[in-house]
């Protein structure tokens, strides 16, 4: 390589990487609201040339400041410094169970100009008789319109509390906690990091058209028809005789919506409906849901029906 054209490449390099990591930084700003002991973490990029003069290793800043330029270029200020505490959502219900209604709040920093953002989400519980205080830090507390909803989960006729927040990225995530707070005892019954570390799936393309998504903890199989997907779709992975040009994965992704839901009339309480997207190849590729119908046990929350939502296709008259 021409000492021109390696000195061309790497003020190439240079130019566009600070729009690069700008986009990376601002993709994962809900990430470093959770951790925010990165935002000051120093970026060093090394860049690769068989010329000595330019292979070195770059120092690119730190992510605060990326996202403070952003920021600063949208007329925000300095997102990552401003503290605008904003209650985001409040609910009323019985939850220590001796019959007065309490008040629950969920509060969080809303940066101006930045919509249903929210990051350092707190839910502060107040006793309806003794207006005394809880405060409950949120494992992640960064996200979108964040919000409550209180009813009877663990089936012992006092309102437990659910906590949901969307993360607002392109896969579609949420954040989602349960609380009881009987007797003034606050009891994490639900945690969506556990739930997705434990609802775990394998998602194979199969020959003829076919895509397993498989579940060995719970010794379940399901199998989607993906021949409607048309010739463009699928001669990427099939040959034409239907059988698989080279193995090929998709995913189950991680809780997308967790919603309460009655499955008993008769009784006043709920179960939680979890729902994952099934995708192929590509995040904009979705397959189907799994679904997860989620009852209380006295315990822990259990699987008591899995099942797989497929999406609709064009109807075929046959006339």
């Amino acid at each position: 390589m021409s000492d021109i054209t390696a000195e061309f490449r790497f003020n190439l390099f240079k130019k566009e990487m600070n729009a690069a990591i700008k986009g990376i930084v601002y993709g994962n700003q809900y990430f470093y609201a959770n951790y925010p002991v990165l935002f000051d973490a120093p970026i060093y990029i090394y860049y690769e040339s068989n010329n000595p003069q330019y292979r070195q290793k770059i120092y690119f800043g730190t992510p605060r400041q990326y996202l403070n330029q952003i920021y600063r270029d949208r007329g925000y200020g300095n997102l990552t410094h401003s503290r605008n505490i904003t209650l985001l959502d409040m609910k009323q219900a019985d939850v220590t169970g001796d019959g007065t209604i309490d008040n629950l709040y969920l509060y969080g920093n809303k940066p101006e100009g930045t919509g249903d953002f929210a990051d350092q989400i707190t839910l502060v519980i107040q006793d309806g008789h003794s207006n005394k205080t809880t405060t409950v830090n949120l494992q992640y507390n960064a996200g979108y319109n964040a919000r409550l909803f209180l009813g009877d989960f663990s089936k012992d006729s006092v309102a437990d509390i659910l906590i949901s927040i969307d993360s607002g990225g392109s896969g579609g995530y949420g954040i989602f906690y349960v609380y009881s707070f009987k007797d003034n005892n606050l009891q994490e019954m639900f945690n969506v990091e556990k739930y997705n570390t434990e609802y775990k799936f394998k998602v194979n393309y199969e020959d003829f058209y076919k895509v397993s998504i498989g579940n060995p903890q719970f010794n379940v199989l399901f199998t989607i028809d993906i021949s409607y997907k048309g010739e463009e779709y699928l001669s990427q992975y099939y040959n034409e005789d239907g059988k698989l040009k080279q193995p090929v994965k998709g995913e189950v992704l991680a809780l997308g919506a967790l919603y309460p839901i009655v499955t008993n009339e008769k009784s006043n309480s709920y179960d939680l409906l979890a729902i994952q997207r099934i995708i192929g190849t590509t995040n904009s590729d979705t397959l189907g849901y799994v679904e997860n119908l989620l009852t209380w046990d006295g315990t822990e929350f259990i699987s008591s029906r899995l099942s797989v939502a497929i999406l609709s296709t064009n109807l075929i008259s046959l006339y």
